[in-house]
């Protein structure tokens, strides 16, 4: 699938219609960093539910194109409150509203703490706004009233899954526990699988007029999909090129992340060695090259590997088992095995 070509009307008139309403300097300023930061993105989640659609034979596209792109908006919202609670300042090389804001306190005269207060703050807003735009375009969407209560049923359960699967993520983050492979991947699947593959792909299926046996079956797909492409960017964020993925190799490991990898070598008789280094917000390139060797040699690597290979299979099969949907998972199983595998 590719997001060339795609209509993000409605997306862009949130941010449009979001700037000219805006009331004084302040208001004008965070429309302004919003639509900056919401610029650029590769926009699957709309695509994946567009083709969902067509998939099932949907034949009004801009009904689709209007769902998508309050998903994408959606994105964008967790996004935004994401590099808050990362205390991230900048997003696709750029400064994100956080940063944006933070350097705006900065010049109008502010210490650094009250500079950052105010960034923080600025990203909370920002992410509260493109979160009641989303859903203001699903339930304003042109279908009947059945669908778009749906629709909500299924932003509701998506948003109330996300936050828990955030804030287990920062949990993890705090190093008090010691987290089971299974508990990491739960955490993952909540976080992110849910609300970029299970919603796409449901609510795609539900405006196309699918019957309600294959939502669940939907839901369980996305879940698989969203945890290989979450393990694979874990893969890439500790052992891809940053040349070719953009991603540091060296960040979760500096900020202690716990993903599957570490779920894993935590169980190996190398462990000490990786827990030596793992959080130190000074590790040299040296050190890191320690730890991806570690990894390597614990059979942590390969463990995940083949924990994708697992849930694309899955994946494969539940989607052809669905039917109409089978394409559309192929091609996007090819892009994460071919092009992820290629950039690590």
């Amino acid at each position: 699938m590719t997001a060339q070509g795609l209509d993000v009307q409605a997306f862009a008139e949130f941010f449009a219609r979001g700037t000219e309403r805006a009331d004084g300097a302040e208001s004008r300023a965070l429309w302004e960093a919003m639509t900056d930061a919401a610029d650029g993105g590769k926009r699957v989640r709309p695509d994946l539910l567009r083709a969902t659609y067509e998939a099932f034979g949907g034949s009004r596209p801009e009904v689709a194109q209007q769902v998508g792109d309050a998903i994408e908006l959606l994105h964008t919202a967790f996004v935004m409150h994401d590099d808050v609670i990362d205390h991230d300042l900048s997003r696709r090389g750029r400064p994100n509203v956080s940063g944006a804001f933070e350097a705006r306190g900065r010049a109008a005269g502010a210490g650094a703490a009250r500079a950052h207060r105010y960034g923080q703050a600025a990203g909370i807003l920002a992410g509260d706004l493109a979160l009641v735009g989303a859903t203001r375009l699903v339930a304003t969407a042109d279908t009947d009233r059945w669908t778009v209560a749906r629709l909500l049923d299924l932003l509701d359960e998506t948003i109330r899954l996300t936050a828990g699967g955030e804030l287990g993520d920062v949990r993890l983050g705090l190093h008090t526990d010691r987290p089971t492979l299974a508990e990491v991947l739960t955490v993952e699947e909540h976080k992110t699988a849910v609300y970029s593959f299970s919603l796409p792909l449901q609510a795609g299926a539900l405006l196309a007029g699918a019957p309600d046996g294959v939502l669940p079956s939907l839901d369980r797909l996305g879940r698989l999909l969203g945890i290989a492409f979450q393990l694979q960017d874990d893969l890439l964020g500790t052992f891809g090129d940053e040349a070719v993925t953009g991603k540091s190799t060296v960040s979760d490991l500096r900020e202690g992340t716990v993903t599957a990898l570490v779920a894993h070598a935590r169980t190996t008789a190398v462990w000490s060695t990786i827990a030596h280094h793992l959080g130190d917000p000074d590790l040299s390139d040296a050190a890191a090259d320690a730890v991806r060797d570690a990894l390597v040699r614990c059979g942590s690597r390969a463990f995940v590997e083949d924990l994708v290979d697992q849930h694309v299979h899955q994946a494969l099969v539940l989607a052809r088992e669905i039917g109409p949907v089978a394409g559309v998972v192929e091609r996007l199983t090819q892009a994460l095995l071919v092009v992820g595998r290629r950039a690590a």
